[in-house]
């Protein structure tokens, strides 16, 4: 280490080289070792301060890095997304990830990604304490800087700052004026714009900073009142997310605001560096402000083409509003009392009826010897214009359910906050879900079954033949079998039912953001067919139903397409839906002339409970997971809760089964409706 250090005061060394290789010298063998790097930092920490002579090699060549790199893009670029739009900055951090970017380390922003140079050096740069970085920087200036008071004009350091500022400045008022923010929050466009007035406020701060450097006798400004114009810029941009959830959104707006929200931090950062100054004109005094500021940058350059991290910055506020849609659509399915109850059940038992015809005319279909294409295109159709055909008459498909139920419950959870009484609220929110998705399978099922028994044996007595032959029968028999994979393929029908659920929430964002109702009504040719009253109710429709009817259409094309995609690249793909898996036990017996043995029926029927239980288990699960994430949920009571909903089906296990005997009205609570919008609705 000596060694090293002794060549930073040598004539003609490279300076770039120099600090890579001393970071090397610090870097752990493993990124997660932050005890291995910090003990490094404070060996060469107590190194500096037993060799002055070292410790001014080290300084000086520091001192050099701020006086000869360019550092302004380093504070207005390194960890802010850019200008250039959401799938721009996608197509580059591909492309700079299979082919790196030209680096020029006269740029102090690229030097920290020479020497930094490893993806996992953010790791053990964040895990080392800000006291041993504060401690190194203490020790190599230990005396102050000979530029740094008594100098006629600002240090370059700080100067870089106060550029920097300036020109962040702009881009903060350049982004509150972008007409995404404009459409959303038609105010800014009426009164003065916090982000025109925080400008004008920056460029006077800036010019009595430096008006106070050169003559320290003057009266430092004070920045309450930049500090009020910045707070007010970052209630505008709390005001538009939490309007965009209601309203739409889309990513161009979230890339916006995200981008904004890092400006601002970036600024708030900034300015306490000078802020700390103010105080005291010693630069000594901004080290432990710098170091959190060093551990931002080093994360930002380490992490700057890991497409995970941008995706979940842009993709949250767009998931959030889709989820919160989900959410309110999910509490339709949540039944209270027992008229719910039954209204579930009947709108189920119309599913069912529908489903029987469905999977008849899928196995139709499929003796009809179409080209694999059209045959997988008739699969989709039947399945997607039956799905449709079952919302728009009212029925429900059980394992739509999930998709939905999942966004309601977390967004309970996200307002539960851990206390007693909220999570009481919960559990019995958990139950009533249960049971209401209990119910809807029942009427599945139960009418599934005995309607596919029925169209079977309508069939043999007109046509004099069965509807299927006894091997077409036990094939169906055998797709039920756990043992046939059966599980894995409901597992895959289940991640169905979770993109479907997404496709539902994103058109009803899509309908809301672009405003699709209200073009509607602007169409002269429907309103002269229809007349006012009646395009009206097509555009209220639509305005409610847009959504449902598009995941339910495309979850028809999931199921239909599994299959032939397995085929098309050699993967054993398929589905097993509960519902279909039902109706097909219900062909197949009628098809062996109700003569099967009972332990071949049961381990059907048992094979199609297991079917539905993953189908039920892998939507949920998958669903609730994004729910919360949007949500930035995590739930920390998970143990309380599970205690409490064990106490519960221990002591009144029919609350998970059966309504209430009787309507009665049932303790409300804010969390099973839709979330708050005080504050940001993502936070817990």
């Amino acid at each position: 280490m000596e060694t090293l250090l002794a060549r930073f005061g040598a004539a003609g060394e490279d300076d770039t080289a120099l600090w890579t290789a001393l970071v090397d010298m610090l870097r752990p063998p493993r990124a997660h070792q932050a005890d291995a790097a910090t003990e490094r930092l404070r060996t060469l920490t107590r190194t500096l301060a037993a060799h002055p002579a070292l410790c001014a090699n080290l300084r000086r060549a520091l001192e050099r890095l701020f006086h000869d790199r360019k550092q302004v893009s380093l504070y207005v670029s390194s960890g802010l997304l850019p200008s250039t739009g959401f799938f721009s900055e996608t197509a580059r951090r591909l492309s700079d990830r299979l082919l790196p970017a030209v680096i020029d380390t006269s740029y102090m922003k690229d030097l920290l990604s020479a020497v930094f140079h490893r993806g996992d050096d953010e790791a053990w740069v964040s895990a080392v304490p800000d006291a041993a970085w504060e401690d190194l920087l203490r020790t190599l200036f230990a005396f102050p800087a000979d530029d740094a008071p008594g100098a006629e004009g600002l240090p370059k350091g700080i100067a870089e700052i106060v550029e920097a500022l300036r020109v962040l400045s702009y881009h903060v008022s350049a982004i509150g004026l972008d007409p995404e923010l404009i459409r959303v929050d038609p105010d800014l466009e009426e009164y003065e714009s916090p982000f025109l007035a925080q400008n004008a406020e920056v460029l006077l701060y800036l010019e009595r900073f430096q008006t106070w450097w050169r003559a320290p006798d003057s009266p430092p400004d004070d920045d309450k009142h930049l500090t009020v114009m910045l707070d007010q810029c970052r209630d505008v941009l709390q005001r538009v997310r939490r309007k965009a959830t209601r309203i739409g959104t889309s990513l161009t707006l979230t890339f916006k605001l995200e981008r904004l929200r890092q400006h601002l931090d970036r600024i708030a950062a900034l300015l306490a560096l000078l802020t700390e100054l103010h105080r005291s004109r010693d630069p000594r005094s901004l080290i432990p402000s710098a170091v959190g500021l060093f551990k931002q940058l080093v994360h930002a350059e380490c992490r700057k083409n890991r497409l995970s991290d941008y995706w979940s910055q842009n993709v949250e506020l767009l998931s959030l509003r889709m989820t919160e849609s989900a959410s309110r659509t999910g509490e339709h399915y949540i039944t209270t009392t027992r008229s719910e109850y039954l209204g579930i059940l009947r709108s189920a038992a119309l599913g069912g009826v529908i489903i029987a015809c469905m999977a008849a005319l899928k196995i139709v279909l499929g003796r009809q010897g179409f080209a694999p294409l059209n045959e997988t295109l008739s699969f989709c159709l039947n399945y997607g214009i039956g799905f449709v055909l079952i919302h728009m008459l009212g029925g429900t498909v059980a394992t739509k359910q999930p998709a939905m139920t999942a966004n309601a419950i977390a967004a309970s959870i996200g307002e539960a906050q851990g206390k007693t009484r909220d999570l009481d609220a919960l559990a019995d929110l958990i139950a009533r879900t249960v049971r209401s998705q209990i119910g809807a399978i029942l009427g599945n099922v139960g009418v599934a079954i005995p309607m596919a028994i029925m169209l079977a044996v309508a069939v043999q007595a007109i046509s004099g033949s069965p509807f299927i032959d006894a091997t077409k029968a036990s094939h169906l028999l055998g797709e039920v079998d756990p043992r046939s994979g059966a599980l894995f393929f409901a597992g895959v029908a289940g991640v169905c039912l979770f993109l479907s659920g997404l496709i539902a929430a994103y058109h009803d964002n899509l309908s809301a953001y672009n405003r699709i109702p209200q073009r509607l009504l602007q169409l002269r040719w429907p309103r002269r067919l229809l007349g006012e009253a009646r395009m009206g109710r097509v555009a209220t429709y639509v305005e409610n139903n847009l959504g449902a009817l598009a995941g339910n259409f495309f979850f028809g094309f999931l199921l239909g397409g599994a299959s032939a995609l397995g085929v098309l690249f050699g993967l054993p793909l398929d589905i097993r839906h509960i519902a279909f898996s039902s109706a097909y036990v219900g062909y197949a017996g009628a098809a062996f002339d109700f003569s099967l043995p009972w332990q071949t029926l049961g381990f059907a029927l048992f094979g199609v409970a297991l079917i539905g239980a993953v189908n039920l288990v892998v939507s949920f699960t998958l669903t609730l997971y994004v729910a919360m994430r949007a949500r930035r949920i995590s739930f920390a009571q998970g143990r309380d809760l599970g205690r409490l909903l064990l106490k519960r089906l221990l002591t009144r296990p029919q609350d998970f089964l059966l309504p209430p005997a009787a309507d009665r009205p049932t303790q409300t609570h804010e969390s099973e409706g839709t979330p708050s919008n005080s504050g940001d609705p993502r936070l817990p």
